[in-house]
């Protein structure tokens, strides 16, 4: 879509718009012509009819609440074009954590003949699945959320664990051997399994796992500023920082420029989920690329393929290794 917007000179959401054949907004014939005649160009070979979604409803995705910005938007993107790819319309509902709310939708997209439905959330959290189940009779999978008492349920997930040791890891091989972690909330599902991936990989490197080296915050950065400070100010501070999100290393960053200590020479840092910026900071930073594009991109095509075998997939991340923790 962004190929296309880019040839036909147009914004994405005018692709968005012509792709699916909205008439929400109007478009000049001129405008809807060149995009369709540029999709083509470029080997989009699916255009949609105008009568292509008359009757269904799609795929819907049911998601807990969207931050402005966050790296599962990754999976609602490729979520969007896989369900193109299929000719499904792809529609979202967002119930910030009201379920009243999502049960309603769901009931209002059954009766409409809707194709699937996707429970998703952008923080890997476990839900109370028993609240929806026998509530459709539409197919149904989740996305970035679990319920351990479903195990037959088609679920998508991140492997938090597996990413954490990939980070504490690549640490240890830079020379590290006081690696401290600056976790989210306590009570979160994420911080558990961040948190064992970390003390694992300590542990196979024969690293004994220091209590004081780990340090709990609300995930804010002036959170994560204090943390660093009172790591940095102990009378033994660590050699590396991990953060669970690179949002955290923001904070982690200001506080070792006000105690003058450099990255990557004096501390190593490394964060999580890859941010846009990760890449664009100073020095830029080392973090784990989250799969949400090819989970989100899973969920449609587990629909349209019309399975229904179990289905767990637990996908491990990408490591990128930056200036941050290059010595």
């Amino acid at each position: 879509m962004t190929d296309i917007a880019r040839e036909a000179g147009v914004s994405q959401a005018t692709v968005s718009l012509v792709l699916n054949n909205s008439q929400a907004i109007k478009l000049s014939d001129e405008t809807r012509q060149r995009v369709i005649e540029t999709a083509q160009k470029l080997g989009y070979k699916k255009i949609p009819s105008p009568h292509q979604h008359e009757g269904q409803e799609g795929i819907a995705i049911l998601i807990n609440s969207m931050p402005g910005y966050d790296p599962f938007v990754d999976a609602l993107n490729q979520a969007r074009d896989a369900a193109w790819r299929n000719d499904v319309l792809l529609t979202l509902y967002d119930y910030s954590d009201d379920v009243d709310v999502a049960l309603d939708i769901i009931r209002q997209l059954t009766q409409r003949g809707c194709a699937g439905i996707i429970l998703a959330s952008p923080v890997t959290s476990a839900i109370n699945f028993s609240l929806f189940d026998q509530r459709t009779s539409v197919p149904l999978v989740l996305l970035n959320v679990y319920d351990k008492n479903y195990p037959l349920l088609p679920t998508f997930l991140p492997n938090d664990y597996a990413n954490a040791r990939q980070i504490t890891g690549h640490l240890i091989a830079q020379g590290a051997r006081r690696i401290a972690h600056i976790t989210g909330e306590y009570w979160m599902d994420a911080t558990h399994h961040r948190l064992e991936g970390y003390k694992d990989a300590l542990a196979q490197a024969g690293i004994p796992f220091d209590p004081a080296l780990v340090v709990s915050t609300n995930w804010r950065i002036d959170e994560t500023h204090r943390a660093t400070r009172q790591l940095m100010t102990a009378s033994t501070p660590p050699e590396a920082i991990f953060c669970a999100s690179d949002w955290m290393v923001l904070g982690c960053y200001q506080a070792l420029a006000e105690l003058q200590i450099n990255i990557p020479q004096d501390v190593l840092v490394a964060g999580y989920d890859d941010q846009r910026f990760a890449s664009q900071v100073i020095p830029q930073l080392t973090s784990v690329q989250l799969p949400y594009a090819e989970l989100g991109r899973l969920a449609v095509e587990y629909l349209c393929d019309g399975e229904d075998a179990a289905t767990q997939v637990t996908m491990a991340g990408k490591l990128m290794v930056r200036d941050s923790t290059r010595r």
